[in-house]
């Protein structure tokens, strides 16, 4: 009788425990939805994907690479930026090329190899070798206000601002044709791009886009899935495995 009687106790208690798990798993895998979709939605709104068809902005980005754009307001484009733009005297299209200099500088190259903006001499270590020493330069210009003088990473095969400096802007283009700026390489995955500190001595640098915070939402709500879901059948196995060490201690007994 007494075995009977433990053997009845032992699974309400467990029933007890279940209803527990199951609640906590229910608010996992609802939370973990909140952040899946919700990371999802947030980077739909403020990224745009982009295929890099040239090799004008390597070693930086390659030819076929895909980057991640953050829609911004063209009263946010700074130095050192890398932006998306469309303008109909260059091709209406989409068009990649790094900011190197804003309404107001003056921008030449190459004195000691270097660009010079504002008579800074600018550090550009995401130029490649090659590039950064056979780069043949440009006459200095003045950037009109509200126009930016923009560059590819590739200098010498690049068709840039330098590509247009007998026009009446000089090259320049509107700050109201940047869409975008790019935050990220995300195929293949290289990451976030690395900062262009070299122009932090003419002002202030953007900040990286949410890209990592809508990243960790994303991994995050995946894993509170998994895991919320995974809960039945784990306890499922694991009730099963102790009603078989229990029968078999009572059949010992």
């Amino acid at each position: 009788m007494s075995g009977r009687s433990t053997t009845r106790t032992a699974p309400r208690g467990g029933q007890a425990g279940s209803r527990t798990g199951q609640r906590l798993s229910g608010l996992a895998v609802a939370l973990g939805m909140v952040l899946f979709l919700g990371g999802f939605a947030w980077g739909a709104v403020v990224y745009r994907p982009y295929t890099v068809p040239t090799t004008s902005m390597a070693p930086t980005i390659g030819a076929g690479e895909r980057v991640l754009a953050q829609r911004i307001d063209s009263g946010d484009v700074r130095r050192g930026d890398v932006v998306v733009f469309k303008d109909e005297t260059w091709a209406n299209v989409p068009i990649l090329k790094r900011v190197v200099a804003v309404g107001g500088d003056t921008v030449s190259c190459c004195r000691d190899g270097r660009l010079e903006v504002n008579g800074e001499e600018i550090d550009e270590p995401y130029l490649s070798e090659a590039t950064a020493t056979g780069f043949n330069g440009f006459p200095e210009v003045t950037v009109p206000k509200g126009r930016l003088f923009l560059l590819g990473d590739e200098r010498s095969g690049s068709v840039d601002s330098t590509a247009r400096l007998a026009d009446a802007a000089h090259g320049t283009v509107a700050r109201g044709a940047v869409e975008a700026r790019v935050d990220a390489v995300v195929w293949p995955m290289d990451g976030m791009l690395t900062a262009a500190t070299g122009f932090e001595e003419l002002g202030p640098l953007s900040s990286p886009g949410p890209l990592r915070t809508i990243t960790v939402m994303v991994v995050a709500g995946a894993v509170l899935v998994l895991g919320g879901a995974a809960y039945g059948p784990l306890a499922q196995w694991a009730g099963a495995s102790r009603a078989r060490t229990k029968a078999g201690s009572a059949g010992a007994r």
